[in-house]
């Protein structure tokens, strides 16, 4: 049965996938960045349906990213199998916007992949993307991006590509639970530059590097390079990148960072990430995960399968039918555990911000700090994957000071978000306010005036959203929806905008939150919520 494909294959927030295959199961994992738990991995048995079914980095033993900046967190990870055992590495980066940076890499290891993974084993903190080879021998290698603080070149001191101090290798003992012997320099990059994200495959006599280059942004590429000895030199293909979608108006943009899986029958495909801008070019939705065929050209070369290197919208599959992609979840929070898809910010929520017991039926996050902090903050959020799509909550909250606040938020990070809150006025009561941080600048209020509510009962708010346009609703329960006259500009929660797309590398998210800023722990419970997403 012919299927098509639509590209991405993973819509949202998940960018530099890493894939692999163990018998007749496939698996990628995705950068989570500052969202906790981290790593998203996804399954599938063909190639064309994937199921979230993991965080393996789920408890602070294994990732402390308290205080980090926004978009710090877990860079690009890379998922392995050998013998038995799944292995995953990964970056905590600490520090970005800087000269320095401060990225430490670790590894854990499962014998299950869907059960506990063990505390990591620190590797190095000499740049980042790293990445583990098998080789047939045996031997294991870890491969990353080194970070050259001293700058090379006169011009902007922020640029990442005036740091790059080439993809160096060093092996791991499993014995020693460490790298040892010498740090060799296997690669200086091409001419776009910057190489990142790593990956060594071994095929036809030669070992293959693949590596992501040009930056993040609308230059991205995804390169290869070979060698006949697992130490270099490698060489470029001359042929230029495998992909990227430069100068080019693809829809898929941004095209880069990729990795290489191969079927049962020997057919080759690569993941890679990409983004699908607005008509402003912003990407709401950050950078997602795409899927190409690639065939191994009699140059040696791998090349996609119909000799281009833009991007493809869908591709030609042999395979069972597409699952509908359009999301529409409904949760009532009657589990005690939250549902797969929501995360929180850089730690888990402990009883004393987050709980599904102590009301039950009812989502309690106690009042933390506010949304601008990488710290402590309730909030539970999910990804938006559809450019139009409702997000909708009922609220039971009380508020007894202005400085208490709880709602509905379109969050990208602590200086792009929208949020739709009820709050205390002194003189007025309860009220309902819409407020946000649009492009790096100081919170503003977006209501002409306070909405006031009646002083008790449940609330349902809602957001709207049509690709630019962000549009907030509320109800008293029991009476009917009022569209809050505000057209939002939604396009802020994105990568393009503020610092831009080589500072901003996750995505929009909608969810739940609850502030007290007076320490009380002020709490609300929200008794559902509701993602539901439209054709585009």
């Amino acid at each position: 049965m012919k299927t098509l494909i639509e590209n991405p294959i993973l819509k949202g927030f998940n960018p530099d996938p890493s894939i692999i295959r163990v018998g007749d199961d496939y698996y990628i994992a995705t950068s989570t960045f500052e969202w906790f738990p981290g790593v998203q991995i996804f399954h599938s048995t063909d190639l064309i349906n994937w199921t979230l079914v993991a965080r393996p980095l789920n408890r602070l033993s294994q990732l402390n990213m308290f205080g980090n900046p926004d978009s710090c967190g877990v860079w690009a990870p890379c998922l392995s199998y050998d013998n038995g055992t799944f292995y995953l590495v990964y970056s905590n980066a600490r520090r970005y916007w800087s000269q320095c940076k401060d990225v430490h890499n670790y590894m854990v290891t499962s014998d299950d992949i869907l059960g506990d993974w063990s505390e990591p084993t620190y590797l190095n903190s000499s740049g980042f993307d790293p990445s583990l080879f098998h080789d047939d021998d045996g031997s294991k290698w870890i491969i990353n991006l080194q970070w050259d603080h001293r700058q090379r070149e006169v011009g902007d001191k922020l640029n990442p590509a005036n740091y790059f101090g080439g993809i160096v290798m060093q092996r791991f003992c499993e014995k020693q639970q460490k790298l040892i012997g010498p740090i060799t320099k296997i690669f200086s990059g091409s001419p776009l530059g910057f190489s990142e994200g790593p990956h060594i495959y071994r095929r036809h006599g030669y070992y293959y590097l693949l590596v992501a280059e040009g930056g993040t942004g609308y230059e991205h590429a995804a390169t290869f390079a070979r060698a006949k000895a697992l130490h270099g030199p490698y060489h470029s293909d001359p042929n230029g990148p495998i992909l990227t979608s430069i100068n080019s108006d693809a829809s898929l943009q941004r095209a880069g960072h990729a990795d290489i899986v191969d079927t049962p029958n020997g057919k080759s495909y690569m993941v890679h990430l990409c983004s699908r801008p607005l008509a402003n070019n912003r990407s709401v939705m950050g950078r997602e995960t795409a899927l190409q065929q690639i065939e191994w050209h009699d140059s040696g070369w791998p090349r996609l399968i119909d000799g281009d290197k833009l991007p493809r919208d869908t591709i030609e599959f042999n395979g069972a039918p597409v699952a509908d992609t359009l999301t529409n979840r409904f949760d009532d929070f009657d589990s005690t555990q939250l549902d797969i898809n929501f995360q929180t910010l850089r730690i888990p929520l402990s009883e004393d911000s987050l709980s599904l017991t102590q009301r039950r039926g009812y989502l309690r996050l106690k009042g933390k700090e506010s949304l601008g902090s990488k710290f402590t903050q309730a909030l539970v959020a999910r990804r938006q994957q559809s450019f139009i799509f409702e997000a909708s909550t009922r609220l039971d909250f009380i508020p007894q000071t202005f400085q208490q606040m709880a709602g509905l938020t379109c969050y990208y990070n602590s200086e792009k978000y929208y949020y739709l809150h009820v709050t205390f006025d002194p003189s007025l009561g309860r009220i309902l306010e819409v407020t946000g941080c649009v492009e790096n600048e100081a919170a503003q209020y977006f209501t002409n005036a306070p909405i006031v509510l009646p002083p008790t009962g449940e609330i349902e708010l809602k957001a709207m959203v049509d690709h630019q346009r962000l549009r907030f609703a509320y109800r008293v329960v029991g009476k009917d929806w009022v569209t809050i006259a505000i057209d939002l500009d939604y396009s802020i929660l994105s990568d393009e905008a503020g610092a831009g797309e080589h500072a901003n590398f996750t995505g929009a998210f909608v969810g739940l939150c609850c502030q007290d800023l007076g320490g009380t722990n002020h709490p609300a419970d929200f008794d559902y919520f509701h993602y539901h997403e439209y054709v585009s």
